[in-house]
């Protein structure tokens, strides 16, 4: 099992919405109002009058096999407008109840 952290512009949500019913991915949790900046070439995603974007960010475990899957489409989203902004984060989960 892996987990999948997406963080992506709010602009994206719908995307991500459908990506998740697409690939049968019913479970995950869901934070919206997440501010960040990109570490490379993100500018502020803060929800002020100066950074007024704001992100949102989905977490979800999946099995082994959905993990480039789900990668690939995220690439995608992001190479259709880069500036808009969206990352996907993969870690093993050892354990869980």
């Amino acid at each position: 099992m892996k987990a999948i952290m997406i963080i992506y512009n709010q602009a994206h949500t719908e995307k991500i919405e459908y990506m998740l019913d697409k690939l049968g991915i019913n479970g995950y949790t869901l934070w919206e109002n997440v501010q960040g900046r990109g570490s490379n070439t993100g500018v502020p995603h803060m929800g002020t009058h100066t950074w007024p974007e704001i992100n949102k960010s989905v977490l979800t475990i999946v099995n082994d096999d959905l993990v480039d899957i789900v990668l690939d489409k995220v690439k995608r989203i992001d190479s259709i407008n880069e500036e808009v902004g969206i990352r996907a984060f993969v870690w093993d989960i050892l354990k869980m109840v």
